[in-house]
């Protein structure tokens, strides 16, 4: 039986419960399924709604003769390389719902199939803001082999000797490497052809990490790019929003179901992200390098 029989019930307290819970639905699938949201930095200090935060890159510590901070009378200063991520993105999804539309689906189902639209928004918006920022502020990598399997692990195996003052060779396991659809079958067939890999039955066409290293599908990586190869929390996104809310649209019988939210993207690593391949619009650098929470309780 549905629980809600018409819009107008969408003003009442019942109906400002339903939306709370339709929210928070949206934002759990956000989260699950955006990959910006599973590799984002999220050590962050600071209130997102109240306009910025700040992600700080500490450097490695290093290790002197027994008997230096004696001599000197003191340790040595901490170094840390302060990133302030600005909330400069508004967005907003608002539609209008006539009461004639919900005959067919019924209110609650009609809800919930939008919603469910609004969660691939979403995750479009965030995942692509994301990806053009790892790409604008990355390393453009430039492989040898032809084979785009190859040229992941080529990248891989750069990313992983970086060696500056805040890292000293990076681990595997915090490298991601997030594929465009077609270097994401190259690196399918490569380990269906020479491995006992890692696809779980039924999902032959998934993997979840490629030598070490997880890796992802997206359709949302700038035009022109095959692959990124980046270390967790090198970027950082934090997401603030506001829960569903309705109103009814004057002189009609609509009424508007309403979700806002904000974000900014930032690089906090940015010798941290490699990328290959050509961006039509000419963002990123060139060469080879080394290296949320708000809203009403919930950052995608």
């Amino acid at each position: 039986m549905p629980r809600i029989r018409s819009l107008n019930i969408l003003l009442t307290s019942e109906g400002k419960d339903y939306l709370a819970e339709l929210y928070g639905n949206v934002i759990e699938a956000v989260s699950a399924g955006a990959v910006s949201t599973q590799i984002k930095n999220v050590d962050l200090s600071g209130d997102f709604a109240s306009g910025s935060v700040e992600a700080k890159r500490i450097a490695t510590a290093k290790s002197k003769a027994y008997g230096t901070a004696r001599t000197a009378g003191k340790g040595d200063a901490l170094k840390a390389q302060p990133v302030v991520v600005a909330k400069d993105t508004d967005k907003e999804i608002v539609e209008e719902i006539e009461q004639k539309d919900t005959i067919m689906y019924g209110v609650d189902n009609l809800l919930a199939r939008r919603s469910s639209n609004h969660v691939l928004s979403m995750i479009s918006e965030l995942d692509s803001a994301f990806f053009t920022e790892a790409v604008a502020q990355g390393t453009q990598f430039t492989p040898e082999a032809a084979d785009l399997a190859d040229q992941v692990e080529e990248s891989i195996v750069d990313l992983e000797s970086t060696k500056d003052d805040f890292v000293d060779g990076i681990p595997r396991n915090m490298i991601t490497v997030v594929c465009g659809p077609k270097a994401y079958s190259a690196v399918r067939q490569y380990l269906q052809k020479n491995t006992r890999h890692n696809m779980a039955t039924g999902q032959e066409d998934e993997f979840e990490e490629y030598n070490g290293c997880r890796t992802f599908k997206s359709v949302h990586l700038p035009a022109g790019i095959d692959f990124i190869t980046l270390v967790d929390g090198s970027i950082a996104q934090p997401v603030y929003s506001s829960a569903y809310d309705a109103e009814k649209v004057p002189l009609s019988d609509a009424y508007a179901v309403e979700l806002f939210y904000y974000y900014g993207t930032k690089a906090v690593s940015d010798n941290l992200i490699k990328y290959v391949g050509t961006t039509t619009s000419g963002t990123g650098g060139e060469g080879t390098g080394g290296t949320g929470t708000g809203g009403t309780g919930t950052t995608p």
